[in-house]
């Protein structure tokens, strides 16, 4: 059992830094290269300049990266941080699905809808590969307590 869990801990290890690059990449995305692909998903009810959104989610996405690469000591506090902000950005998903936007290579119906049921799958492995969902239930007790 002991194996089995220092593989464990070498796999969160490891999603942790796949996150950590992940994260970067789209910020650095969304401020150069795709960022019309990301303009497609800003919902178009939120009241903010589109561009400003993508240019602030990527800013927030490359420093959320950044923490996950680096911020060892506080990884817990960064996975609650990147499932949140995963949580904030899904409204984009669903307003590229409602208004049948093409962007990201989604231009079906059927994939702009898969692609939704992938935003949860990002929320748990932000938390799980940070200790967040520990640190979560950790601060509940403390309230509850």
């Amino acid at each position: 059992m002991r194996g089995l869990y220092m593989n464990s801990g070498k796999m969160k290890l490891a999603l942790r830094i796949l996150m950590g690059l992940f994260l970067v990449y789209a910020g650095l995305g969304h401020l150069t290269w795709l960022r019309t692909e990301f303009l497609a998903q800003v919902p178009k009810w939120q009241p903010f300049d589109p561009d400003f959104v993508v240019v602030a989610s990527g800013v927030v996405e490359i420093l959320l990266g950044l923490g996950f690469l680096l911020l060892t000591r506080y990884k817990a506090q960064v996975g609650v941080a990147g499932a949140l902000f995963f949580i904030a950005i899904f409204p984009g998903n669903i307003n590229q699905y409602v208004y049948q936007i093409d962007a990201f290579g989604l231009n079906t119906d059927t994939a702009r809808l898969i692609r939704l049921f992938f935003q949860p799958v990002l929320v748990v492995w932000a938390l799980w590969c940070t200790g967040g969902w520990d640190y979560l239930k950790a601060q509940w007790r403390r309230r509850v307590t």
